[in-house]
Order: structure tokens, then C-alpha cells, then sequence
């Protein structure tokens, strides 16, 4: 044999060596475990936080990520910048045969609406809302699943945590206030920050709480600038519930030296000055609603996430909690799972 041929024949086994896990990949189940079948698809659509806002994008596209890896569906992501993206992005992947639709985010509820109606026999799913008409009227959709949580018992969780601190002494101004800084006034950050303030209120009724808004989801110089005057007003724990706006709050408490409570997920590592996080598994509802897709058994209706099923909680941060408010945390949350006390949802 030549070398030139031996070269050749060198180069084409590489290739298909190369090739082959490609290969394999394509002829995956659609969900089932089962060979040579077409693969679902799934096609994502984030709201204007975008991937990387550190929270429930981010925990979405996460899911997508692992569905692909171990259920050998199709996976397609497009970001949104902005309220006109939402009905485009989510009709193109309609159009193109998409077997399930997620939309992130409640500001996706009437797009979800429109344009679940149109596509009938296409699934839809929607993070943190319901389908809605243009009015902000709630319709029932066959083929819609709403992925909704109970944010109101992760915040009350590190409303704890904020409060005893408070209350003890803990905390560098020992103003006795804390704040939260919220994205955009509507339900789901509502429902952190009425949770944070009962959680604080339920271990110090004196302590002092300010509230902001931002009313952005993805600048952090805004959410910034709101923890600033929080800071400037006495608050010396902000709780950030802003998606990637409220990384700026994080932030600025920790060039202030204070503490900071992170959101969605676990955010200790995106400022020192975290000290817990009040998390939402999304990204474990999320990969539930696509492998049920894949196996036939698509969740219309409203599925809720909270305490009891481990869909919501908190994750310990930078700052080491002492036996005693590790003790209250079990305890709050043991009365919250058993029904003994219920978190309220609003302010």
C-alpha cells in the first residue's frame, strides 16, 4: 500500500471515529429510551434577563442542557430583548414542528396566550405564569402547562436568617432594617419579598423593611442604584430579586461591606457579601415537564412547586450560620411543610 493511500484510508477512519457518537446521538429516543424513533424537540425561549442572569433563564437553559444529554431530545434556545420578541420567537419554533415550547417568565403570559391558540396541537409550557388573553385574563389552554412556585416559603426562609441576625446583633450598621430590591412589581417577586418580610417580621416584629423597584430584569447599574439608597436609608441586608439586574444589587452591598441574599439560585459565588440564596428548582420542573412530554404525558394545567416537594428553599451563602439559626431555619421550615403555618404570598 502506498503511504499516500495508508494516509488517506488514516484520515477517513479518523473521521468516522469522530462521527460516530454524532451519529449515535441522532438516532436517540424521543424520551422513551427507545432507538431509532424521531427525537423531540424542544425549543426554548428566554425572557429579557437572557442566559446569563444567574437565575431562572439560566436554571431553564440548564434543563434543556441535561434533556439533551439524557433523554436525547432536540434542543433549540433564542433569547428575547425585549416584550416584542416574545410572540415571534415562540411562533417560529410553532412553525418549525417543535414538539414542546417553553416561555420563561411571567411577562410571557399573554404571548403564551395568542399564541398556544394558534398552535393547538403544539405543547407549551411557561415559567412562573398562566396563558392570558390581552386583557391579563387567565384562559385554559389544553396544551399549555403552567410551572409555578411557591417563592413566598424560600423568601420567608431567609427572612428568618435576615431577622435573627437582626435581632442579635450580627450585621455591620445593627440598624435594624433590611430591603429588597425588586425586578419588575408582578406576582412571582412579590412573592419572595412578602415571604422575606414575614420570615424577618416572625423573628424581629420591630425591624424596619424597605422596598424598591428597578423595573428592569437585566441592568445591573439599576438594581444598583436601588440598593444604594436602601443602603444609604439604614438597610445593611438587601435581598435581590431581579434576575440579572439584581446582580448590581449583590454587588453594591458587598463594596459597602453588607450582607446580600441572592435569588433563584445559588449566587454565593457572584459577590462575598452573599450570605444566602432563596432558590427555586426551576431547572428540576423544567427537565419533569420535558421528559413527561417525551413520554406521552404532557402536564397540562398548573403544576405548583413549594417547600413540601422540595421545589423551593434556600442555599447557605458565604457567611457560616450559627447553631441557632440553623435550629429556627429546620423548625420554620418543618411548620411550613406540615401546614402548621402558612406564608402569606402578598405584601
Amino acid at each position: 500500500m502506498s503511504p499516500f493511500r495508508a494516509s488517506y484510508l488514516a484520515i477517513i477512519t479518523l473521521f468516522l471515529i469522530m462521527l460516530a457518537p454524532m451519529l449515535t446521538s441522532c438516532g436517540a429516543a424521543s424520551g422513551n429510551g427507545q432507538g431509532g424513533e424521531r427525537r423531540v424537540k424542544i425549543g426554548l425561549v428566554t425572557d429579557v434577563g437572557g442566559l446569563n442572569d444567574n437565575g431562572f433563564n439560566h436554571l431553564s437553559y440548564v434543563a434543556l442542557r441535561k434533556a439533551i444529554l439524557t433523554l436525547g431530545v432536540r434542543g433549540s434556545v433564542v433569547e428575547s430583548h425585549g416584550g416584542d420578541d416574545y410572540e415571534p420567537n415562540l411562533t417560529e419554533y410553532a412553525a418549525q414542528g417543535y414538539d414542546l415550547i417553553i416561555g420563561v417568565g411571567f411577562l410571557m403570559q399573554q404571548a403564551i396566550g395568542t399564541v398556544s391558540a394558534e398552535f393547538p396541537n403544539t405543547h407549551f409550557a411557561i415559567v412562573d405564569g398562566v396563558p392570558t388573553d390581552a386583557n391579563g385574563n387567565t384562559v385554559q389552554r389544553p396544551n399549555v402547562a403552567s410551572i409555578l412556585f411557591r417563592e413566598q416559603e424560600a423568601g420567608a426562609i431567609v427572612g428568618v436568617i435576615a431577622g435573627m441576625l437582626e435581632k442579635t446583633g450580627q450585621t455591620k450598621g445593627k440598624a435594624n432594617t433590611i430591603s429588597a430590591v425588586g425586578g419588575i412589581s408582578i406576582p412571582p417577586v412579590n412573592r419572595y419579598i412578602a415571604g422575606y418580610q414575614w420570615g424577618a417580621k416572625l423573628e424581629d416584629p420591630s425591624i424596619k423593611m424597605l422596598i424598591g423597584y428597578s423595573n428592569d430584569f437585566s441592568d445591573p447599574s439599576k438594581c444598583a442604584g436601588v440598593a444604594k439608597g436602601q443602603m444609604a436609608a439604614g438597610a445593611d441586608i438587601v435581598f435581590s430579586v431581579a434576575g440579572g439586574c439584581g446582580l448590581g444589587a449583590l454587588q453594591a452591598a458587598g463594596q459597602r461591606g453588607f450582607y446580600s441574599i441572592g435569588v433563584d439560585t445559588d449566587q454565593k459565588a457572584t459577590d462575598a457579601s452573599v450570605i444566602a440564596s432563596a432558590v427555586k428548582r426551576v431547572d428540576v420542573a423544567v427537565y419533569t415537564v420535558i421528559e413527561d412530554t417525551g413520554n406521552a404525558k404532557f402536564p397540562a394545567g398548573q403544576d405548583y412547586f413549594g417547600l413540601t416537594n422540595d421545589g423551593v428553599g434556600y442555599a447557605p451563602g458565604n457567611l457560616p450560620l450559627s447553631p441557632a439559626i440553623q435550629s429556627e431555619v429546620t423548625k420554620i421550615e418543618g411548620k411550613i411543610k406540615s401546614g402548621s403555618i402558612t406564608v402569606p404570598d402578598k405584601l
